[in-house]
């Protein structure tokens, strides 16, 4: 048997302890280390891992005291970038989570040391293994509704009230708001489904009082003349996450509401039509864990790959910018 692939842990909060289960399960790897600030977090991770290993509270004394072929990072997302590179200048393949970096500067610079190292670098936007998504890129792809003309994404999410007290309404850990933290997700699978790239936006941005947005209003402009609209609500009363997506193109039309299907109308088929088959996409079978220990091995593409975190971040810099100045700006491209 080949030799087990060693994952290390930058970051042992909840998020992490997920990934910490399913990275367990994955045959042939072995969790070698685990790194956070909090002995409270390292305590609970290590009852969540069912085994001893090698705790840090800093960092960099992990990467330097522990051999390991790959890291899994869950921080605060202004920590990112640093970690990232990091990991990369020791050879060290990168699991990040969102977002990438919370600036597009930096986001670049990940992605060039990505290149020159050929290092694996995997964004952890789980959209990307749904079975519904990967159909829907696929048909656009294939032309299924024509080219895409308009976009609409709606989320919903008690994202205020349950940040009360936490590091995500700090500006210098979270980088941003709602948009930046969950809502980087949505503005992340719209831009991969449909492969569009944002030319332009205006914005409104509500902070509530806070020091990060909390509420967006969003309007784009594609590079291919599509027009389209981002909402995200950051402190909806009402339990749970709301969204909402819909694609439109010259021959038809696509929505994923809420409740998890899928409604296709073309001009071949103009009644709306639930698709329930998925069969006929190229399906990735497992998630983000998964597909970062397959890559690794050589074995597997890494399905988010570092430009779609630059994307995102150009995007979402756009807005804010956007929003400040009350004029439509444009996103500035690598």
């Amino acid at each position: 048997m080949s030799d087990p692939i060693r994952i290390g842990f930058i970051g042992t909060g909840g998020n992490a302890r997920g990934h910490i289960a399913q990275v367990a399960k994955i045959e042939g790897t072995e969790i070698v280390a685990l790194n956070d600030p909090s002995e409270a977090a390292l305590e609970a991770a290590l009852e969540r891992l069912g085994e001893e290993v090698p705790t840090f509270s800093d960092y960099v004394d992990m990467l330097d005291s522990v051999e390991m072929d790959g890291v899994v990072i869950s921080t605060p997302h202004t920590l990112h970038y640093e970690q990232v590179m990091a990991a990369l200048d020791r050879g060290i393949h990168v699991e990040i989570e969102k977002p990438m970096a919370c600036t597009s500067a930096h986001a670049r610079e990940i992605m060039q040391k990505q290149e020159e190292t050929g290092l694996v670098v995997l964004i952890g936007y789980q959209r990307h293994y749904d079975q519904r998504f990967r159909w829907v890129r696929q048909k656009i792809a294939e032309g299924l509704i024509g080219r895409v003309t308009l976009t609409h994404v709606f989320q919903g999410q008690n994202w205020l009230r349950g940040q009360q007290g936490a590091w995500r309404l700090v500006p210098e850990l979270s980088g941003g708001g709602q948009l930046n933290d969950s809502g980087s997700h949505v503005v992340d699978i719209l831009l991969w489904i449909t492969d569009l790239e944002a030319e332009e936006v205006f914005a409104f941005v509500d902070n509530r009082g806070e020091k990060v947005d909390i509420n967006s209003a969003v309007t784009v402009k594609y590079t291919n003349g599509a027009v389209g609209t981002i909402t995200i609500v950051g402190d909806q009363v009402a339990s749970g996450m709301w969204e909402d997506i819909t694609i439109a193109g010259e021959n038809g039309i696509m929505w994923m509401p809420q409740d998890g299907r899928l409604m296709v109308s073309t001009e071949d088929q103009p009644k709306p039509t639930e698709v329930t088959d998925f069969s006929d996409a190229d399906l990735y079978p497992g998630g983000k864990d998964q597909n970062f220990i397959d890559a690794i091995r050589g074995e597997g593409e890494v399905q988010v790959p570092p430009i779609c975190g630059l994307r995102v971040i150009e995007l979402t810099e756009a807005c804010w910018r956007a929003a400040e100045s009350g004029q439509t700006t444009k996103v500035e491209k690598s």
